[in-house]
């Protein structure tokens, strides 16, 4: 699924706007433990957290991860938007909170993390 599908999945709109939403999405994973993020993220995730720093952007591009997706409406501060604008990482925003969002992404057929 790539990234425009899941927006319109997820009713999420885009925070990173000049980042392609092409990128594939092949599984995806919740929480919000930065340790535990960078022991078990991978490529191709659409990560859910409601953490907005920079190391949030860090974390995600290390892994090589297609998207960030804040649920619940949150915002991400704009150094850390900046941030994953220059690394080319799309950073969403859901009315939705993290267990819908992880919901509607399972009933779609997108794995957990392998």
């Amino acid at each position: 699924m790539k990234v425009s599908e899941l927006m319109t999945l997820i009713e999420a709109r885009s925070l990173t706007p000049d980042v392609s939403q092409e990128g594939e999405v092949t599984c995806g994973y919740a929480c919000d433990l930065l340790s535990w993020v960078m022991a078990h993220g991978e490529a191709g995730m659409a990560w859910v957290t409601v953490q907005t720093h920079l190391n949030v952007v860090a974390v995600a591009s290390l892994a090589e991860m297609t998207c960030v997706v804040l649920p619940e409406g949150i915002e991400m501060e704009e150094e850390s938007l900046s941030k994953a604008q220059a690394e080319g990482m799309c950073v969403l925003s859901s009315p939705l909170t993290t267990y819908e969002i992880c919901g509607r992404m399972a009933m779609k057929g997108i794995p957990a993390h392998g």
